[in-house]
């Protein structure tokens, strides 16, 4: 059975799916069509109270880096990854280049990979750029997506100064 909840964070409202104690999905922004109580960070029990828990902390700057239950579902090319963006340090980026590198691999497909990850900022696709620029964020490479990319690099310490006037 799966089970929503919107959590209201300091870049807006975060929509977090669970199924069998597991998080299998967030939305950077509120449910289309789905009905979800939206919680403060801190009102709710179970892995949803871990959830709150651990975005409080890292909104307040006491967590850098998640440990939650997931149940990703991808391809194995996908799941490679992910895994590869969890290494990737809160403060530090990577270029979708060089994780293509380490992975034998080719940048477009690694950002095709970042773009249909199903948890962003718990597998942190954010950390992720291009040579050139910040690149894009949950398939969007301008607008509203680009600004919280940004915005996440900047609360992490990871924005390089080239990247801020992009």
């Amino acid at each position: 059975m799966l089970q929503r909840m919107k959590f209201q964070t300091p870049v807006g409202c975060l929509a977090v799916e669970v199924s069998a104690g597991r998080i299998v999905g967030i939305g950077l922004q509120a449910f289309h069509h789905q009905a979800a109580e939206v919680r403060p960070l801190g009102s709710c029990r179970g892995v949803f109270s871990r959830v709150a828990d651990q975005l409080a902390a890292y909104f307040g700057g006491r967590r850098r880096e998640f440990t939650l239950p997931l149940d990703l579902r991808g391809t194995a090319f996908q799941q490679r990854v992910w895994l590869a963006l969890r290494t990737i340090p809160a403060g530090e980026v990577r270029t979708y280049g060089e994780v293509a590198k380490a992975l034998g691999s080719h940048a477009r497909a690694v950002g095709m990979a970042c773009r249909h990850n199903p948890v962003p900022l718990v597998v942190p696709c954010h950390r992720v750029v291009a040579a050139d620029g910040l690149g894009g964020f949950s398939g969007q490479t301008a607008g509203p997506a680009l600004a919280l990319k940004r915005w996440l690099l900047e609360h992490e310490g990871a924005l390089p100064t080239p990247l801020a006037a992009d």
